[in-house]
């Protein structure tokens, strides 16, 4: 149990600070539903989707946030949170979390 709770809070830390580098006016112009996350996938090109906080507690998707915050620190290039990962991958793992 309090494994799953550390990498929830890790998570949790993860999302805060890769979110607090959004300007102000990608959060006025984006509509991203309450309790929903906005992210960046892809490695070339990445794609824009919108997933539950949910997802947050999830192993695998914490094993997801852990490769972006390897590969860009908490300093995204796309202004918010990025998972450079191929997309089918992604998908594949969040159609799993349903």
């Amino acid at each position: 149990m309090a494994f799953g709770l550390s990498g929830f809070v890790q998570g949790k830390k993860a999302l805060r600070r890769s979110l607090s580098g959004i300007k102000e006016v990608t959060l006025k112009s984006a509509t991203i539903p309450k309790g929903c996350l906005a992210i960046y996938v892809g490695e070339d090109q990445k794609k824009h989707y919108v997933v539950p906080l949910s997802y947050l507690n999830e192993p695998a998707f914490q094993d997801l946030l852990s490769m972006a915050e390897e590969e860009f620190g908490y300093d995204h290039p796309m202004g918010g949170l990025t998972i450079p990962c191929r997309e089918d991958i992604f998908i594949d793992i969040t159609s799993q979390l349903n």
